[in-house]
Formats: structure tokens, C-alpha cells, sequence
């Protein structure tokens, strides 16, 4: 299993690249950022300097979308990026959500997100693609340039996308039952599409902080119940709460009453008050070493590729170290 981490690029950005460079040290592969674009400091300028303080480490947003960016923008930015330091980049692609609803604008539809996958990675490969009625290729990629796709998902047509079209399926909740669902979701499309199941990559991320103050580490991750929810309220909205979904992922948005993004994934977020115990301990890791390492057992048998820790809380420089030093050895 391959760890990363999980940040969000609030200034100063040197912070940043200094955690992801410790992270790397302590076995971590890859380096996640949140990408939108009001609420945090750009994250393509930083992973430039990430890329040139670390010597393997994968670089990429956790996630972007195809609509606040240009998407021959995106492809040249991550062509340059693995021009300069090799093949380090991997665009984690979703429909927006901090990042359009924050000026005012609904996520993408999946019709363009797909749409935008193949030709983000076409471009960003070297190859031709087509785009406003024009054949575009940028010309100087090298041979050999690869730009892994990994889409965020959720919802039954939008785990049918990442099985048919993507590289990697990146699902943001650490409950093993809803990850056995969504993967299976994942594998059957691709089987239907002809694809092999086994070439999509699974990355799990979830908050996890060691440490055996469970109320408190509760407090501090239960915002991350009202992320998740902001994507399972969308799903009740199309598919009610008898569709396809699992009981396990919308039941417990009954009570949410609305979102403040000013406050998006960060501890004390006062929207996020409706989201019980029950759900921070299943869709986060808590508790001691051995705790984190059983969940994460459980998540590789379920065929869990990576393991991405969102460090969002008061004590991230010690879940850190307890990763390298009592975790990733039992499972890397």
C-alpha cells in the first residue's frame, strides 16, 4: 500500500513544502493539495517548489475540476511539471465543489468532466486532441510523458466514469462497507467497458490522527463528515433516499441545514455540528497506531491501492511521525 498526504495550501506556502518533504522522508509517495481557487493559495506554483525539495514523491490536487481551469491550461501546467522533474504529477479530477460554489457557480456535469479527462490527458501526453473544432497537440511534450487520471466519486454514474475512462478512483471517506461498495461499483463498469479492473488504481482518503484522546480527536475531524456531505447531499437530491446509494452514506445528512465554505475542512466548523460520533469514527481513522493499522488491513484487503491522510487537525506533526515510524511499516 502507498501512503500520502493530504494539505491545504494556506500560506505561508513554504510550510507546505517543508511537511510534504518530511512526509516523503517518512515514506510517504504521494503529495496531495485541496484546489480551489478563492479559498487557498494556488497549488500549481507550489508544487513546483515540492517537486524540486523531493526526489520521487507524486505530486497532484485532491481535487481540481474542468471548469474554473482551462483545460489546455491544466494539461500544458502539468506537461511543464513532469518536463522539468519527470513523470511526478497526477490530476485527481471531480465536478468542483468549494472551488464553484464559493463564486457562485454549480459543480460540473459529468458529461464534461469526462469530456475534459481524455483530453487533459491526451494533451498532456503529447497527442493530439480536439477541441472548439480545432486539432490541437502540444508539441513540445516528450516522448514518453504520462499523466495518470484519477477521478473523485461518490455517486452510481459518476463510479461508472471512473470505471470506464480513468486511471485511478479516489474515494474521500475511510468506512470500509462504503469502500467495498464503490470499488465494486468501479470494477463492474470497467468490466462492462472492456477494461481490466485491476488497472484502476484505489486511493482511500480519510483524517487520521493518532492518539488516544478519542473526543477530542473527534471534535477536531468532524468536519470532515460536513465535506462528504456537501457531495452526499447532491446524491439524495437525484436519487432520494431509496436509490442506489447506501444507507450507510446518506442517512446521516437528514439534519444538515446548510454549508459555510469559509470554513471549508477545517476543525470547528460550526456547520458541521449535525454530523454524529458514529460518522467521524467510521469515515476517519482514530484512536492509537493499532487502530489505524487495523482499518487500513481491512481497506487493503478490499484491493485499497493508497492510503492519502488529510492532516487538518492540532496535532498533524505527530500523526505524521506515527505514520512513518508505526504504520507504514506494517503496510507499505
Amino acid at each position: 500500500m502507498d501512503f500520502g498526504v493530504v494539505l491545504q495550501t494556506d500560506p505561508p506556502a513554504r510550510d507546505v513544502v517543508e511537511t510534504l518533504r518530511v512526509a516523503e522522508a517518512g515514506g510517504f509517495g504521494y503529495g496531495w493539495t485541496f484546489d480551489s481557487t478563492i479559498l487557498w493559495q494556488e497549488p500549481f506554483v507550489i508544487y513546483s517548489q515540492v517537486l524540486a525539495a523531493t526526489s520521487s514523491m507524486v505530486v497532484g490536487p485532491m481535487v481540481t475540476n474542468p471548469v474554473t481551469r482551462d483545460w489546455s491550461v491544466l494539461a500544458s501546467t502539468f506537461a511543464t511539471l513532469n518536463d522539468m522533474y519527470g513523470n511526478r504529477t497526477v490530476c485527481g479530477m471531480g465536478r468542483g465543489d468549494s472551488a464553484r460554489r464559493v463564486i457562485g457557480l454549480k459543480p460540473a456535469n459529468l458529461a464534461t468532466v469526462r469530456e475534459s479527462m481524455i483530453a487533459i490527458k491526451r494533451l498532456a501526453e503529447g497527442r493530439a486532441v480536439t477541441m472548439n473544432d480545432t486539432s490541437v497537440r502540444i508539441p513540445w511534450v516528450s516522448a514518453g510523458a504520462s499523466l495518470p487520471m484519477w477521478l473523485a466519486a461518490y455517486g452510481p454514474k459518476a463510479l461508472a466514469l471512473v470505471g470506464e475512462v480513468a486511471d485511478g478512483f479516489i474515494l474521500q471517506c475511510g468506512d470500509p462497507d462504503i469502500a467495498r461498495w464503490t470499488i465494486g461499483s468501479v470494477r463492474a463498469a470497467a468490466s462492462a467497458a472492456g477494461r481490466d479492473p485491476a488497472s484502476i488504481t484505489i486511493c482511500v482518503a480519510a483524517p487520521a490522527y493518532v492518539g488516544t484522546d478519542l473526543p477530542h480527536q473527534r471534535d477536531q475531524l468532524r468536519w470532515f463528515g460536513g465535506m462528504v456531505g456537501n457531495h452526499v447531499a447532491d446524491l439524495v437530491s437525484r436519487y432520494g433516499t431509496s436509490g442506489p446509494v447506501p444507507h450507510a452514506l446518506t442517512d446521516y445528512i437528514r439534519e444538515r441545514e446548510g454549508y459555510d465554505y469559509s470554513h471549508h475542512g477545517k476543525a470547528g466548523n460550526r456547520s458541521t455540528d449535525f454530523v454524529p460520533d458514529s460518522i467521524v469514527d467510521r469515515f476517519c481513522l482514530l484512536g492509537p497506531a493499532e487502530a489505524h493499522v487495523e482499518r487500513l488491513q481491512e481497506l487493503k484487503e478490499l484491493g485499497v491501492d493508497q492510503f492519502a491522510i488529510y492532516l487538518m487537525h492540532d496535532d498533524r506533526e505527530k500523526t505524521l511521525a506515527s505514520y512513518s515510524r508505526d504504520i507504514i511499516p506494517h503496510l507499505a
